[in-house]
């Protein structure tokens, strides 16, 4: 492309379009017509330029030009508690639920590993004794001891706020660092299940399993769904740089970020509820089948939820991104 051609041929469109913004609500009804046809060539122009002769006064010229013609052409717009609830009945639900193809099978798959990996802990006193020394193990495991007394060292609220931080950080990590092709995700998931399964594997060789999952279940069960959520959500990501499908890269990596962002926002509220759960049920002084009840309760609650409100707003075309008038204008792919 010849620049200096490019420039004089279109450079009277781009002046018109600025002189149409200028006059703002003055326009007749002939003019905002114009004003829409040069916002679309411009914002034609700009990719044109973007892509093959990229100049940075150019540029940014057309990138401010086009965002005000944009501004006027779709209007500013306001979040309200409508978009809120809107957000919370169907945007976040339906994002879940259009990303169970690749939560599910996380989950089950990270499950059934923390199990084997338990298992192989619990059967091999060798490996146990490479992961601390007998002494370490007993006061991790006793009655009383370390895994039980963890949950009521600190006071239930600033215990459970820590534990929701901790977990709103790790799922946001995955949902964010997924676009680097899944690799901090599983990495992410890998300490999680390493976690769960020197758990599982120390407390069942001292013949406590069922006091640990008493312990676990409650806050458990919703969290860690959360983080299956969150993961399988940022590997989902990952493969759409790899593969993006009928749409252009960068369309379809932008479609996914903006629906993982909001679902980043909705699991941060699943994670304070079991967080709640963590610092108020857990150490209580509830039966242990009522503690558990409670755990199952809350996660039933999320699943109707995603698969009630969410299904159905994914059948009426809800995919959780941005409503047309809040993203970017995109310009169709050569096919």
């Amino acid at each position: 492309m010849d620049l200096d051609v490019f420039v004089n041929t279109h450079h009277i469109e781009w002046d018109r379009l600025d002189h149409l913004l200028h006059r703002g609500r003055s326009l007749t009804g002939e003019e905002a017509d114009e004003l829409v046809v040069l916002y679309q060539r411009t914002a034609t122009h700009l990719s044109l330029i973007q892509s093959s002769a990229p100049d940075p006064v150019l540029t940014a010229r057309l990138t401010q030009l086009v965002a005000r013609a944009r501004s006027t052409v779709t209007g500013t717009r306001r979040a309200s508690w409508r978009d809120a609830a809107r957000f919370l009945t169907a945007g976040f639900p339906a994002a879940v639920y259009r990303s169970r193809h690749w939560w599910i099978p996380t989950a089950v798959l990270s499950t059934l590993l923390a199990a084997v990996i338990g298992w192989w802990i619990d059967t091999h006193p060798e490996v146990q004794a490479s992961l601390a020394a007998p002494e370490d193990l007993r006061a991790l495991t006793r009655p009383g001891g370390e895994y039980e007394t963890y949950y009521s060292s600190h006071p239930a609220a600033s215990f459970a706020a820590q534990v929701w931080t901790n977990n709103a950080q790790a799922a946001a990590i995955c949902l964010v660092l997924g676009a680097f092709l899944c690799i901090p995700v599983i990495w992410i998931l890998l300490v999680n299940v390493l976690n769960l399964a020197v758990g599982i594997g120390l407390m069942s060789s001292a013949g406590r399993l069922d006091t640990f999952l008493g312990l676990v279940l409650p806050h458990g069960l919703l969290e860690l769904t959360a983080v299956f959520v969150a993961a399988g959500t940022g590997l989902r990501l990952g493969w759409t740089v790899i593969d993006p499908g009928p749409r252009t890269r960068r369309s379809a990596l932008a479609q996914q970020g903006r629906a993982a962002m909001g679902m980043a926002i909705g699991l941060a509220l699943v994670l304070f509820v079991s967080g709640v759960i963590e610092g108020f049920v857990t150490p209580s002084g509830l039966p242990t089948w009522a503690r558990i009840s409670i755990g199952i309760a809350a996660e039933l609650a999320f699943l109707v939820y995603v698969y009630v409100l969410g299904g159905r707003a994914a059948r009426a075309g809800d995919t959780g991104d941005l409503e047309a008038e809040g993203r970017s204008a995109e310009l169709p792919a050569a096919a």
